[in-house]
């Protein structure tokens, strides 16, 4: 019998692709359709994988293989647990993993409902530490605490810390650490692989790409971990809906074709951002001369959708966005249409009152670039 040699590892595009598949089964789709069921049948003793709608789901089930394997290509450890929402799974890991007395160290500049759950975490007993994402700040806060949560790159600021070394430093103190994945998505950035303990990320935005569900997931290769998580899901009830559960998992076949393009495209906008004298305060990590961009290259594949910059004043920003053509004036990021909005308008985040957070979508890169120019040239008349 000939030997066959092992297979080479598959390329992040083919992976995105195949991810979570079943076997193929004769006159089967390769995905199989949504299940739903809010109970299942289960005559005599309670055993097997399927029992009650709260507790697991088998389009669940698919879609969590298929993530686990983008978090950890090659890692048959690593388990994931979708959530109905980006912020079930932050709740799930900061409040699961808190108790009254426990020191927790968040980001200052990170997405703008931590504050919330700070508030949450601290009516509870925990005292709760912030410091700046860029240069590393947290490590200063760091001592005693139970659980260090990072945000890389931030939201919107879109600094980077260095994962690897704040994981070491909370390793030897006895804490755990969560990386809030989102912007980067498991092809730009793989926490877990840099030494974090969760992997967490809203599904919503650029996993998905499409601007059509709400989503979450923590990924962990410590099955008690990952078992911790998976009964705060049940014991909350945040559970996905299967026919959300099933479209994620439909969008993951493109992941690596948007996600290549949308980086493509943030880049080239940030670019010709630079060249524009109202502009100021210009944030993207891709590009070379950014503050974050020698951190950013060591730990992260691709560099995200968003850029952030800052036009001379609200109006101004305003004026902007209503010019704008292909782009759409919405919240979120990571979707196949760009969209971009005044951050300053929610409150909360510590930005100027002209302070824009742009996602690049997939367009035709010329198109979304003559767009902004356009849209800046309008706006400064």
């Amino acid at each position: 019998m000939t030997a066959h040699p092992p297979s080479a590892p598959l390329g992040d595009g083919t992976r995105a692709v195949r991810a979570g598949l079943p076997e193929p089964v004769k006159n089967e789709p390769p995905l199989p359709g949504p299940v739903f069921a809010a109970h299942f049948h289960l005559p005599g003793d309670v055993e097997g994988p399927y029992t009650y709608g709260r507790d697991s789901n088998p389009t669940w089930t698919l879609l969590e293989r298929a993530v686990a394997e983008l978090e950890a290509p090659g890692d048959e450890s690593a388990e994931t647990v979708v959530f109905a929402s980006g912020m079930a799974a932050v709740s799930a890991v900061l409040l699961s993993r808190s108790r009254a007395g426990d020191i927790v160290v968040l980001p200052d500049d990170g997405y703008q409902a931590l504050p919330l759950v700070r508030a949450r975490l601290e009516a509870y007993g925990v005292e709760v530490r912030t410091a700046p994402t860029a240069d590393d700040a947290q490590l200063d806060v760091l001592e005693g605490a139970r659980l260090l949560w990072l945000e890389t790159p931030s939201n919107p600021g879109l600094d980077v810390c260095d994962v690897r070394r704040l994981a070491e430093a909370a390793h030897a103190g006895g804490a755990l650490v969560a990386v809030d994945n989102t912007l980067a998505t498991p092809l730009g950035q793989r926490p877990l692989e840099l030494g974090a303990d969760f992997s967490v990320a809203s599904g919503t935005k650029g996993l998905t790409g499409h601007g059509d569900l709400l989503l979450g997931h923590v990924t962990c290769r410590d099955p008690q971990l990952a078992a911790d998580i998976r009964h705060w899901r049940k014991i909350v009830g945040a559970v996905p809906g299967p026919m959300e559960a099933w479209l994620a998992h439909r969008s993951l076949a493109t992941l690596q074709l948007r996600t290549h393009r949308q980086w493509d495209n943030a880049l080239a906008v940030a670019e010709a951002l630079a060249g524009r004298p109202e502009v100021t305060g210009l944030r993207y990590p891709g590009l070379p001369g950014d503050p974050s961009h020698q951190r950013a290259a060591r730990q992260m594949w691709g560099y995200g959708s968003v850029v952030s910059f800052t036009l001379p004043d609200r109006a101004h920003a305003e004026r902007f966005l209503a010019a704008l053509e292909l782009v759409e004036d919405a919240t979120s990021f990571g979707g196949v249409r760009s969209t971009a909005e005044r951050r300053g308008r929610w409150g909360g985040d510590a930005v100027a009152e002209g302070f824009v957070r742009f996602s690049a979508g997939a367009e035709d890169t010329a198109d979304l670039v003559a767009d902004v120019l356009r849209g800046l040239d309008i706006a400064a008349t």
